[in-house]
């Protein structure tokens, strides 16, 4: 069984940055997509997907909302997924949770909307952006 924890959250101001970080354990971390998801306060029945990354790290996705601000990687040897969140922004403040799932590609990652629709989950850090 796989166990997901993330770290990294906090308070920032707007245009600050921070690094989120997901540490896995149980499993072969390489075998799994991994990406993260958001939820907005008010918003707790919508996922939001932010980025994906491949078992390999050789391919990610991004959410065109974050895409040249955040850059997602992992580390296979440390079993652990990174996000890098530059030029945060009020509407980034947001729960935010890493996700794993076996042999899954970025792109399709990027589709799911529910915990039903991923086999691991992590329970979440708050970011919280204030202008």
């Amino acid at each position: 069984q796989v166990q997901l924890v993330e770290s990294g959250g906090g308070l920032v101001q707007a245009g600050a940055s921070l690094r989120l970080s997901c540490a896995a354990s149980g499993g072969t971390f390489s075998n799994y997509g991994m990406g993260w998801f958001r939820q907005a306060p008010g918003k707790e029945r919508e996922f939001e997907f932010v980025a994906a990354i491949s078992g390999s790290g050789f391919t990610t996705y991004y959410a065109d909302s974050v895409k040249g601000r955040f850059t997602i990687s992992r580390d296979n040897t440390k079993n652990t997924m990174y996000l890098q969140m530059n030029v945060l922004k009020p509407e980034d403040t947001a729960v935010y949770y890493c996700a794993g799932h076996p042999l899954i590609f970025p792109q399709t990652m990027a589709r799911k909307r529910g915990k039903e629709d991923l086999a691991y989950w992590g329970k979440g850090t708050l970011v919280t952006v204030s202008s």
